[in-house]
C-alpha cells in the first residue's frame, strides 16, 4: 500500500534518480570534460613541453571512451548499474588525486586512458540509461535537464581550479587534487546510496506508467528492436553519420574566440570569452528546452536544434561587427550544441524503442567520441586556410543541413521497424 501511494503521488523516487543524474553531469563529467583546458598551459610549462605534447592526453581519453562505448553499454545492460556507476565514479576522482601526485609527462598519457574508460559510461550513456528506465513521461525533459548540467558544472568548477592554480608555480597540483575530491565526495554518494537499475528495485512503476496505462488500457512494457537487428538497419547508419556530424559541429564553438580576436582593432577582438560564454548558455538553456520539445515531436526538436543552430551561424558570419548580434548568433548556436547530447539519445529511443537501448546507444555514441577525436585538428585546419573562418561557417552549416536530413530519414524508416517485448 506505502508503495502504490509513492508510486502515485506527488513525490516519485524517480526525482532522485533525475537528482543523481545532475550530479553525474554536474561533477565528474563537466570537470573532467569542461575543466580540463584550464590545466593545459600551467601543466605543460611546469614540466617546460609544448602544450601539445601535454594535451595529447585529452586525445588519448577520447580515443579510450571508443573503446569502451562498446563494452560499457553491455555492463550497464547486464551488471547493476549503481556498481558500474560508482566504480566509474571512483576512477575519475581517484585518478585526478593521482595527477596531484605526477612528475612527468607520460603519466599523464596513462591517466587519459583510464579517464576515458571511466567518463565514457557517465557522459554518454548514465543519463540516458537511468531516465528511460525510470521514466515514461517528462523523458525529453529530464534528459536535457540533466545534460544542461554540463555546462553548469563547467561553470561553477572552472573558476575553482583556476584559482588553486593561481596560487602557487605547481598550483596545479592543488587543483587536480580539489577537484579529484570534490568528484568523490559529491557524486558516489549518489551513485552508490541513490541509484537503483530500474523501478522495480524499489518495488515501484516507471514515473509516469499509471498514465500511460490509463491512456493505452494496457500495462506498461519495455518495447523496442533488438540490438543485433538495429545495427542492420539503414535508419542506425542514419543515426550514426548524425551523431559524428552533429558532435563535429559542435566544436566549432571552440574557435569563437579566434574569430573574434580576428577582427584586431575592433571591440569585437574583445568580446572572445563573451562570446565563448553566450554559446555556453545558449547551449545550457537549449538543452532543457530541446528535452520539451522532444516530449511533444521529435521533429520538432530537430526542427529547433538544427534550425537555431543555422540561424545563429548566418547570424555571425554576415553581422560580425555588430556586437549585440554576435552574441545572440553565438546563443543561438548554443541549440545546436546542445543537440549532441540530448537530440541524438531522444533520436535513438524515438526510432528504436526502449528494450534494447543501452546497447544501441553505446554504440552510436561511438560516433561522437571519434569525432571528438578529429573535430579540433580539423576546424584548425579549415581556419588556417585562406578565407578559413568563411570556410568554418559555411561548412558547418552544411553539417547542420546534413544532420536535419539524416534524423527526418531515421525517423521516417525507423516507422517500419516492428518494436517488439523480446
Amino acid at each position: 500500500m506505502e508503495e502504490t501511494e509513492i508510486k502515485k503521488g506527488g513525490f516519485h523516487y524517480a526525482f532522485l534518480i533525475v537528482t543523481s543524474g545532475i550530479a553525474i553531469a554536474c561533477v565528474p563529467c563537466a570537470i573532467v570534460l569542461s575543466c580540463a583546458g584550464i590545466f593545459f598551459t600551467p601543466v605543460a610549462n611546469y614540466f617546460g613541453v609544448a602544450r601539445v605534447e601535454f594535451t595529447l592526453y585529452f586525445s588519448i581519453m577520447c580515443v579510450a571512451m571508443i573503446v569502451m562505448l562498446p563494452i560499457a553499454g553491455k555492463l550497464m545492460s547486464n551488471l547493476n548499474l549503481r556498481a558500474v556507476l560508482s566504480a566509474c565514479v571512483a576512477v575519475d576522482g581517484v585518478t585526478y588525486i593521482a595527477m596531484s601526485q605526477f612528475t612527468a609527462v607520460w603519466q599523464f598519457y596513462i591517466a587519459g586512458a583510464l579517464l576515458g574508460l571511466a567518463t565514457a559510461p557517465l557522459i554518454y550513456l548514465a543519463v540516458p540509461t537511468l531516465i528511460n528506465a525510470w521514466c515514461k513521461k517528462k523523458v525529453g525533459f529530464f534528459i536535457g535537464l540533466c545534460m544542461a548540467f554540463t555546462g553548469i558544472g563547467g561553470v561553477i568548477f572552472n573558476p575553482v581550479g583556476t584559482a588553486f592554480i593561481a596560487s602557487a608555480p605547481d598550483g596545479w597540483r592543488m587543483g587536480y587534487l580539489v577537484l579529484g575530491v570534490i568528484i568523490l565526495v559529491a557524486t558516489l554518494p549518489f551513485t552508490l546510496f541513490v541509484i537503483r537499475s530500474n523501478p522495480a528495485e524499489k518495488g515501484l512503476e516507471p514515473y509516469g506508467a499509471d498514465e500511460c496505462q490509463a491512456q493505452s488500457g494496457k500495462s506498461v512494457v519495455e518495447k523496442g528492436v533488438s540490438a543485433t537487428k538495429a545495427m542492420k538497419t539503414p535508419a542506425f547508419f542514419a543515426i550514426l553519420a548524425f551523431c559524428f556530424i552533429i558532435t563535429l559541429n559542435q566544436t566549432v564553438y571552440q574557435f569563437f574566440a579566434s574569430y573574434c580576436q580576428s577582427f584586431t582593432g575592433t571591440e569585437i577582438a574583445g568580446m572572445a570569452g563573451l562570446v565563448a560564454s553566450a554559446c555556453m548558455a545558449g547551449q545550457a538553456i537549449s538543452k532543457v528546452v530541446l528535452g520539451i520539445i522532444n516530449d511533444k515531436s521529435v521533429k520538432g526538436g530537430l526542427a529547433f536544434g538544427i534550425g537555431g543552430g543555422v540561424i545563429g551561424i548566418v547570424l555571425m558570419w554576415l553581422m560580425p561587427l555588430q556586437a549585440a548580434i554576435l552574441m545572440i548568433g553565438a546563443f543561438l548556436f548554443g541549440c545546436a550544441y546542445a543537440c549532441t547530447t540530448v537530440q541524438t539519445p531522444l533520436l535513438t529511443r524515438s526510432v528504436f524503442g526502449s528494450r534494447d537501448y543501452t546497447n544501441i546507444y553505446s554504440r552510436i555514441s561511438m560516433a561522437g567520441s571519434l569525432g571528438s577525436v578529429v573535430a579540433s585538428l580539423f576546424w584548425a585546419w579549415v581556419i588556417d586556410l585562406p578565407n578559413g573562418f568563411a570556410m568554418m561557417f559555411g561548412l558547418s552549416i552544411a553539417c547542420m543541413v546534413v544532420c536535419m536530413v539524416l534524423g527526418l530519414f531515421a525517423l521516417k524508416t525507423g516507422k517500419k521497424l516492428e518494436q517488439t517485448t523480446e
